[in-house]
């Protein structure tokens, strides 16, 4: 931290222990804790015997300020001496024994929310123990624990930053005023696509609008802004379906077309289109409502009510009926917005957007009644949906599909694996929807294929348990299924003779499905880019096994025919365009990585370790709720870890060559690293979080970087 920084931080402090001591000015542990929101007992404890220098068991702020401003602006040695105190849990022979240094490791553990068994945990005390201890006098001395960091820089760096860093509370975070991203030039040039077609789509709105007004000038200001509204929902209300004709946008991709129209933003311009609707036909219903209010004065003929609700006035080309299909037509487009919410669909409930959207039935054809120039505008579309739809309930129910495998995973994902039909095409990352009777009969729900195409036999599925269907085909297959149907015992166990057998958490079976696709994806574009970075955050990780699995396919191994030695050559197509591929997976705890970590173990394998052009592929794994680097917490643990991987050639919370790194990404530092590799142009394709994904947009946009999101 700057000065600055560090002084806002002490004022922090300050304002803490006031709000938390009593009238004697004095903390006692508990109150430490809450004060500077320390969580582990063990760091506390230590924290505060090093704070209470007058032993009282209870720290006042002159004790607290004294200690903390010699960590700020004390010298490197008195930093690395603070660490070590905190290290030599007894004190009193000035040294750090095996047995003290397990228990800081073990306490590094659980604050990191690692969980290693005991031999595990031995390992890492005894490798961090035998590179400190230097004369194997079995104890570290102060000046052999300064020698073992300074082999790690980037501890010693962040030591020498600012001692507060370990104990600042996350909130504390100050943002810096900056240009608002949407009006830096980056934005503009890598949204270019995007943007035009928004302008465009927003001067047709206008245009359509004015001319509308200007041909319903005779009914007056109110009777022009509904005309012209409702011109406007002509266009939008056909145009909302285009944006969801998957087919047609899967082959458009294939084409020149999606360099010059936003084809990958779909789901974006059709959440987009969907508000202008909303927009169109308030202000459409509210002109008409204070229209028909000022008519019901002047004339006298009708109340308000029988122009609302009524076909006595004889609005309308069917029958009088225009009013009564507006009031109801509005109610389903507010339905529609407000159940197809973000808090709606990520909050559990799925199936309420799901259930909800199906009422577009209803809107098309209470409009065609509503509107008499409507089915003009809907015939073209409308016949194209109506084709989409033939094709995919045809595709879907030709050949018999069954999960014939399913594994259960940890952080309750489940794994299906499908029997591939033969006439079945697909690309790296692309997505379908299941139906699976035996959980919801007439539900569909879109996965992305976590197998590779060249995997002929089978097509696999990683689904996370975030729903209420999603939930019921977890708990369905963790189950026995003499449970769920108790009441016929003798079908059941038949049933299970002839078709399944499990164990605990693997699974047999022979269960009906129906498949529909597949649908493309950004990530088809994946081997035509020369430098690829891959982003997958938690279960965003799906379409990049896709991805991974069938580099593995398309890399062939070399055997020198006269030595042992073995190379990794790429297969050129014209396709293949790939010169590097940085794949980053990001997880919040540890079990999540034994999702595709057989995958990772095989890539590894088949990678040689150096290649002529250097390394293809490069992998990144960050377990986020493992402390940082950065952290006085961890550096114990993190020493350990690295040293541990260095002797066994692997990472001990994965089991991987590749060290897993603590905390988050510092995605400056990793693009940069990725721009000055110079292996040509880098896209970077992200399937995860919304919340990341603007994050990571942004830095790509600084960086000049072209940005998919996974979106279906």
């Amino acid at each position: 931290m700057s000065i600055d920084e560090d002084t806002r931080w002490l004022e922090w402090v300050t304002k803490q222990f006031e709000s938390i001591a009593g009238d004697d000015k004095e903390i006692d542990l508990d109150e430490f804790k809450t004060a500077l929101k320390v969580k582990e007992s063990f760091f506390a404890e230590r924290f505060f015997a090093l704070f209470d220098s007058d032993g009282s068991s209870s720290i006042s702020l002159d004790e607290l300020l004294k200690a903390l401003d010699l960590l700020i602006h004390g010298s490197e040695t008195d930093k690395l001496r603070f660490l070590f105190q905190v290290y030599d849990v007894d004190g009193k022979v000035g040294s750090i024994d095996p047995d003290e240094l397990r228990t800081v490791l073990k306490s590094c553990l659980r604050e990191s929310a690692i969980s290693l068994p005991e031999e595990k945990l031995d390992d890492l005390t005894l490798a961090l123990f035998e590179s400190a201890d230097q004369d194997n006098s079995g104890s570290i001395t102060f000046e052999e624990l300064k020698a073992e960091l300074e082999n790690f820089p980037e501890v010693m760096e962040n030591l020498t930053i600012s001692a507060a860093n370990w104990l600042k509370p996350p909130d504390l975070e100050q943002k810096k005023r900056k240009t608002p991203r949407y009006l830096t030039r980056a934005y503009w040039h890598n949204n270019s696509r995007k943007l035009l077609f928004l302008c465009m789509y927003s001067l047709l709105n206008v245009l359509l609008f004015i001319i509308a007004m200007l041909k319903n000038a005779h009914g007056g200001p109110l009777f022009m802004v509904a005309r012209g509204c409702g011109q406007c929902l002509n266009l939008n209300c056909t145009f909302v379906m285009v944006l969801m004709l998957r087919r047609c946008l899967t082959w458009l991709r294939a084409t020149w077309l999606v360099r010059v129209f936003p084809l990958d933003q779909n789901i974006l311009l059709h959440q987009i289109v969907g508000y202008a609707i909303l927009i169109f036909s308030i202000v459409h219903t509210g002109a008409h409502v204070m229209n028909f209010a000022r008519m019901s004065q002047n004339d006298g003929m009708y109340q308000l009510w029988e122009y609302l609700f009524t076909i006595r006035p004889g609005i309308g080309w069917v029958n009088g009926t225009a009013s009564i299909t507006g009031v109801v037509l509005q109610v389903l487009i507010c339905l529609m917005v407000v159940c197809s919410s973000t808090f709606v669909r990520r909050s559990g409930h799925f199936e309420v957007f799901y259930w909800s959207h199906l009422s577009y039935i209803w809107v098309w054809a209470l409009l065609i009644v509503h509107c008499a120039n409507f089915w003009k505008w809907f015939v073209a579309p409308g016949l194209m949906f109506l084709i989409e739809k033939l094709v995919g309930i045809a595709v879907s129910r030709m050949g018999g599909l069954y999960i014939v495998e399913v594994n259960l995973l940890p952080s309750k994902v489940t794994h299906l694996v499908i029997k591939r039909p033969p006439f079945f095409h697909f690309k790296p990352g692309d997505y379908v929807y299941i139906n699976i009777p035996v959980i919801a009969k007439y539900e569909w729900h879109p996965f992305t294929i976590s197998s590779a195409p060249e995997q002929q036999d089978t097509l696999w599925l990683h689904v996370r348990s975030m729903g209420q269907w999603t939930n019921r085909l977890y708990e369905y297959f963790r189950q026995p299924e003499s449970q769920a149907i108790s009441n016929k015992r003798l079908t059941a166990s038949l049933r299970n003779r002839r078709h399944e057998s499990r164990t605990e958490n693997h699974r047999y079976c022979n269960i009906k499905c129906y498949v529909d696709g597949p649908f493309g994806t950004p990530t088809r574009q994946i081997f035509a880019s020369e430098h690829a970075v891959l982003i997958g955050a938690g279960i965003g990780i799906t379409p990049f096994a896709s991805i991974l699995q069938s580099i593995i396919y398309r890399m062939r191994k070399q055997n020198c025919p006269n030595c042992n030695y073995s190379w990794c050559e790429t297969i050129k197509d014209n396709e293949m365009k790939l010169r590097k591929v940085d794949f980053i997976w990001i997880n919040r705890d540890q079990k999540s990585f034994e999702w595709f970590v057989s995958l990772l173990t095989k890539l590894e394998m088949d990678q040689a370790d150096e290649e002529p052009e250097g390394r293809f592929l490069e992998m990144h794994m960050y377990m986020t709720s493992a402390l940082s680097k950065n952290d006085m917490k961890a550096i114990g643990l993190q020493m350990a870890l690295d040293l541990l991987a260095k002797k066994e050639k692997r990472d001990s919370i994965t089991g991987l060559r590749t060290r897993t790194q603590p905390g988050r990404p510092d995605w400056a530092k990793v693009f940069q690293k990725v721009s000055e590799e110079k292996k040509g142009k880098v896209h970077v394709f992200y399937c995860g979080s919304p919340a990341l994904a603007k994050h990571i947009k942004a830095q790509c946009e600084h960086f000049g970087f072209n940005f998919y999101k996974e979106n279906f």
